[in-house]
């Protein structure tokens, strides 16, 4: 559910303690929660705008702060980027969210699996561009929503595929409870008939993972029920081998920055053979995405690589295609 957006502030600095019981004056009928004789006091978003130019006329701004809760505080003037996003919220809520097939190949250009790509929609039924409508969401708090809303939406397309695999995008560190987060996805895939074993959960900004823990306790809870999983955006470094090693996915996808001009790229070369090898002893199929030229395809696929993914083999499309390239 995606509740009304509350708003935390922290006032600080002489002059603002000065008008302070003005502003419990202004704010005690509106306020959600009090605390330190209004130093600290949270507001609904409809309220806060009042607040907001309230203090533009009687308070020092360089000394209020605010945050959506459980991130960082900010200073106010920042406040007109979150109000201003307020349109993710409808996004959310009427579920204008629709996914687009892009294929995954075999070394023989056949259709091994297609990555169900989200794209977003307006009221009028345009498409939003992804990385805005992801960045609305990160500022006002509603990436765990969004992402539900994506998986649920992903696995409803996956089931039009008769026995292809899909690989379902999500974000670990939106999921706070496995047991609850993924529950609605699961359910949904249940009740569709899709066969667990078709579905490929695929961890996006691998190399942002901070928690290995945590993802583990994902993964387990996807492996539980028949599931498989992916890394994506598998680079170069040591935590990354690190994260293979411990979390030994289905499938390893190489990030296209060390695809795209691998096979004249020595450096390039270099990171994409560490990582294939660490996928050959963790048992993981290696993929390399990205692919755009016929020569990075080759050179990869003489050296091992197993699955292909890019414009090369064909874009996101609405619709899967019927024909193996």
């Amino acid at each position: 559910m995606v509740r009304d957006l509350v708003l935390e502030f922290k006032i600080e600095g002489e002059t603002n303690f000065q008008v302070l019981p003005d502003v419990m004056d202004f704010i005690q009928n509106r306020a959600l929660r009090l605390e330190e004789n209004g130093r600290y006091f949270t507001l609904k978003e409809d309220d806060a705008q009042d607040f907001i130019d309230f203090s533009k006329d009687h308070m020092d701004i360089s000394h209020i702060s605010f945050r959506v809760p459980n991130q960082d505080w900010k200073p106010l003037h920042k406040i007109e980027e979150i109000l201003e996003v307020k349109w993710i919220d409808k996004v959310i809520k009427n579920e204008q969210v629709i996914c687009y097939y892009q294929p995954i190949v075999d070394a023989e250009k056949n259709i091994y699996a297609y990555e169900m790509l989200s794209r977003f929609l307006d009221e009028e039924g345009d498409i939003l561009y992804p990385g805005e409508v992801f960045g609305a969401a990160k500022e006002r708090g509603r990436l765990y929503a969004l992402d539900r809303i994506c998986r649920m939406t992903a696995v409803k397309y996956a089931a039009k595929l008769d026995n292809t695999k899909a690989f379902i995008n999500f974000i670990p560190t939106s999921i706070y409870s496995p047991e609850h987060c993924l529950r609605s996805t699961t359910a949904v895939a249940n009740s569709l008939g899709v066969n667990p074993g078709n579905l490929v959960f695929e961890v996006v900004e691998t190399e942002k993972v901070e928690d290995i823990n945590h993802l583990k306790k994902i993964m387990a809870f996807y492996k539980a029920r028949g599931f498989q999983y992916a890394l994506d955006d598998v680079g170069e470094g040591h935590s990354t081998l690190q994260m293979l090693e411990e979390i030994k996915p289905h499938y390893m996808k190489l990030d296209m920055k060390y695809v795209q001009g691998v096979a004249t790229n020595i450096e390039k070369q270099k990171v994409a053979l560490q990582f294939l090898q660490k996928a050959k002893e963790i048992y993981s199929i290696p993929l390399a995405e990205g692919i755009e030229e016929k020569e990075d395809w080759e050179w990869l696929k003489k050296k091992g690589y197993q699955l292909f993914q890019g414009y090369y083999f064909g874009k996101p499309l609405p619709h899967p295609l019927e024909d193996s390239k």
